[in-house]
């Protein structure tokens, strides 16, 4: 799947949100589509994602961010606000949300 099959509501949740931080991070959600067959599926991936580097030590993030650290207390704001916003979008049902194909 490519990101741009993804809703308008489920992009803006979280490729925005991370493009909003470093294009090293939207890199990473992008690729995860790659992967998914829907967009229930890549939200579920995008989720377990963001857990899991929300645990990363200095230096997994040091790789994930190519060198290019942010900092951490707005990485980890970022995160906080991904989750967020995934839970706003999957109580949107899938019919009410819009796709621009």
């Amino acid at each position: 799947m490519d990101t741009d099959y993804l809703s308008r509501e489920c992009y803006k949740a979280i490729i925005i949100e991370a493009e909003k931080l470093s294009h090293d991070l939207t890199l990473h959600y992008g690729l995860l589509s790659i992967d998914c067959k829907n967009e229930d599926e890549y939200i579920d991936k995008a989720e377990q994602m963001t857990r899991e580097i929300m645990q990363a030590d200095d230096a997994e993030l040091e790789d994930l961010f190519w060198g290019n650290l942010p900092d951490k207390k707005k990485f980890q704001r970022t995160c906080t606000d991904i989750l967020e916003n995934i839970g706003k979008v999957r109580s949107i049902p899938f019919y009410k949300r819009k796709f621009d194909f």
